[in-house]
Parts: C-alpha cells; sequence; structure tokens
C-alpha cells in the first residue's frame, strides 16, 4: 500500500461536501437553509444525496452540521452518544419534549456530549455562517433519529414525509411512499411522558466542557475529556482527549482502533511509521480538517506552528455504544 493511500483518510475543511437536504426538517422555515457533512461512517442522513467523505466503520461517526445564522436544528434523539463541539461560531443547544426544559449556549471550542433520552436542538446565534463537528456513537449510529412528533407534524405540512425505512419522500416532487412502506410512526403519549425533562442545572456540570477550562488542564499532559475517567464521565464506545501545545508530544502512539485527529486552533504535524500496510509518512492538519490513522500505526501528533494551537483526539474502546453512561 503506497503512502498516498494515508491521504484517502484526511477529509480537508474546504473539500466537505454538505447535504441541504438530509433531514425530515430539510423545508420547514427557519431549517431549511443548514447543511450536514458526513465525515466518517454512515451518519444519520436520510437523504441519499448525502455524500459520506471516509466510510470505513470506526466504532464511532464524525458528522458536522454548518448553519448560517438563525438557522436551526429540530428537536430529535438518538440512542447512542451524540457529543458536539464549536468549531466555528456561537450556537446556542437546547432540549426537552418542546425544547424548553433547558438550554446552553457554547462559543468556539466547547464541547457538549448531549445525555440520551432527551430531545435535543441547536442554533446558530452567531453573526456569520458556523459550523459545528459531531461525534455519534457506534457504527449505526444508534440506528437512525428520534424526531420529536411536532417536528414529524411541520415537516409534513411543508411536504415531507419520512417512511418507516428512514427514508425521505418529498410530496412537492410528486413522492409518495412506496407500496408496503407506512410513515414513521410517532412516539406515543406514553412513551414521551417517560422522557426526562432535565434542567440546565442538572446537565451543565457533567456534560459540558469548556475550551478554556481545557487548555488550562491540559498544561501538562493531555486530557481525556470523555471517557470513564474523563471530565465527562461516559463510556459511549469511545474517548475523546484534548492537547494544546504544552501537552503535545513528538513520541509515537499505537492504538488498537483507528485514531481520528480534530484540530480546533492552530496547524497540527501528524507524523506517522510504517504499519498495518502503510509506508512512513506526515501530514500538516488546520482547524476543520478531520484524519483517521489506521489502527497499529505508530503516529504522534504535534503543533506545527507557533501560535494557539489544540486538537480533539477521538479513538474508540470497545465498549458497545449505548445510553449516556451512569457510573
Amino acid at each position: 500500500m503506497a503512502n498516498q493511500d494515508m491521504e484517502t483518510r484526511i477529509v480537508r475543511y474546504g473539500d466537505l461536501q454538505p447535504c441541504k437536504t438530509a433531514f425530515i426538517d430539510a423545508h420547514t422555515p427557519g431549517s431549511d437553509q443548514k447543511e450536514n457533512f458526513t465525515i466518517i461512517g454512515g451518519g444519520v442522513s436520510e437523504s441519499p444525496d448525502q455524500h459520506v467523505h471516509i466510510s470505513i466503520p470506526h466504532g464511532f461517526n464524525i458528522g458536522a452540521a454548518g448553519q448560517p445564522p438563525k438557522c436551526r436544528n429540530s428537536l430529535h434523539d438518538h440512542h447512542t452518544a451524540e457529543a458536539f463541539f464549536v468549531l466555528k461560531g456561537r450556537w446556542r443547544f437546547f432540549w426537552g419534549r418542546w425544547g424548553t426544559a433547558g438550554e446552553v449556549v457554547l462559543e468556539e471550542g466547547d464541547i457538549f456530549n448531549i445525555p440520551t433520552g432527551i430531545f435535543r436542538g441547536f442554533e446558530n446565534i452567531g453573526t456569520d455562517y458556523g459550523m459545528i463537528m459531531a461525534i455519534l456513537g457506534g457504527d449505526d449510529a444508534g440506528g437512525g433519529v428520534m424526531w420529536a412528533p411536532q417536528v414529524i407534524e411541520e415537516a409534513a405540512a411543508h411536504g415531507l414525509v419520512l417512511g418507516e425505512n428512514g427514508k425521505l419522500y418529498d410530496t412537492k416532487k410528486g413522492q409518495s411512499l412506496p407500496a408496503g412502506i407506512s410513515p414513521m410512526l410517532r412516539m406515543s403519549d406514553e412513551e414521551l411522558a417517560k422522557r426526562p425533562e432535565p434542567s440546565t442545572r442538572d446537565v451543565l456540570p457533567n456534560h459540558v466542557a469548556r475550551y478554556w477550562d481545557m487548555m488550562a488542564l491540559a498544561d501538562k499532559a493531555p486530557l481525556q475529556v470523555i471517557g470513564e475517567d474523563g471530565m465527562l464521565k461516559d463510556k459511549p464506545g469511545f474517548e475523546v482527549s484534548f492537547m494544546n501545545r504544552n501537552s503535545a508530544s513528538a513520541d509515537m502512539q499505537t492504538y488498537a482502533y483507528a485514531s481520528v485527529m480534530m484540530p480546533m486552533r492552530g496547524h497540527w504535524r501528524v507524523n506517522w511509521d510504517a504499519g498495518n500496510g502503510y509506508e512512513a509518512g506526515s501530514a500538516t492538519l488546520a482547524p476543520g480538517d478531520t484524519m483517521s490513522v489506521p489502527a497499529d500505526v505508530p503516529h504522534s501528533t504535534s503543533p506545527s506552528m507557533t501560535g494557539e494551537a489544540s486538537v480533539y483526539h477521538v479513538v474508540a474502546t470497545g465498549d458497545p455504544a449505548g445510553p449516556t453512561w451512569k457510573g
């Protein structure tokens, strides 16, 4: 396997291919300008138009959402973990049956490991196009998206119907549900009544980590952000760690699973030794880029330029993906 093949495992920010018809609210006013990106894994898009950059299973999915100001993502849920960090802009996250149980505003670099079992949505409250990066637990990303009933109703009023097969049908284009396919079932009142409505005070301490706190805590060694021993304790089938200039090292590390780097600030050089069919080489990453180094390939990640530098690192643990860990 030639060295240049490692380039197929790098997705540059400027090469990301958006999908504007990924979800059921693609026609709903206020949500119709959002863009969905599937970077690693199949993701949860409901549209055949979604481009997948790297389809290799990793034990988790990496995606992104890009939205102009005042654009929102409708209330939904997943069966497995969903963690976001803000790459660009200022975002409001809200949750609950009607999106009124609690909310938090995240700035660039902040990360939110949203508890499973609650509807969540988000909107760009900044002044320019914003981008949030997402990590979803499991190779199948929890089997799809569960939408709040009012989202399904409003989408139907604007021409989009979601089938029980997880695919969207646009009545404005003359599409209809195929024979034998029923609309996606909506949650019953009994199911909805069982879903928790945690307040902001309940959620923030154990599920949100702030960028400048992480920068301070990663001054001597990489900081585990999401994990059994992390700032945000969870076992979602992956771990997320955070490095800055002070905690980065040129020492080679090897993992039993593919290792994913996602720079937040600055430029980072990834060096790798020969292994697992790959020749030795190096690549430089910028903010918004995503790189997956295969399992059993020794590699290091360190800043390549002066100035502020930070990077998120994601690696699978082998734990099953599932609901938020209760410890």
